[in-house]
């Protein structure tokens, strides 16, 4: 994948970020793609959107080494904008292989961005917490909650995000 040329991020990124962690996680975490910090360490969720997400994590009793962290996107799209429809589908084979070979029980998108392209849907964020989605031909259960960034921003939805969070824990337990 360090070599992808699939599409026109691979001639602004510094590396490609694959995902990190548990490489038999029950829990796979998917963002929507690498910042600027992500970009330069190839790792992804470091800084302060990573600090909270194992800050999150620790809430419902894993560690960051417990789960395997993602995102739709390998590459870090120039400025930070949204991921456009070409580059998450020129992804998203590379997901879908690391899903294959992971076989998390439950999968957590965190983010609009990463939801939407997972589900193929533009229902906002709102609309598609605390319901148990399936993704792929294994039908993994997916739940949608809020970014650790957007909640570095908009600190009254942590306990929107603690509900799904438990939420979330309750579905992997039942799997």
């Amino acid at each position: 994948m360090a070599a992808c040329t699939r599409c026109g991020l691979s001639a602004t990124r510094t590396q490609t970020v694959f995902g990190v962690g548990n490489l038999h996680a029950e829990w796979l975490i998917v963002g929507e793609a690498p910042g600027a910090d992500e970009d330069r360490q190839g790792e992804p969720f470091v800084g302060r959107a990573g600090q909270l997400l194992n800050s999150m994590l620790h809430a419902v009793g894993l560690a960051r080494e417990q789960v395997y962290i993602a995102n739709v996107l390998k590459c870090r799209p120039p400025g930070n904008r949204d991921p456009n429809p070409t580059e998450a589908a020129e992804c998203l084979p590379y997901l879908e292989r690391q899903i294959a070979l992971l076989k998390p029980k439950i999968m957590l998108a965190v983010g609009r961005i990463a939801a939407q392209n997972l589900l193929h849907t533009d229902k906002t964020l709102g609309s598609l917490r605390q319901q148990v989605h399936r993704f792929g031909a294994s039908a993994v259960p997916l739940i949608v909650t809020y970014h650790p960034g957007y909640l570095l921003r908009t600190p009254t939805d942590k306990r929107k995000t603690w509900e799904d969070l438990k939420f979330a824990r309750d579905v992997c337990s039942r799997v």
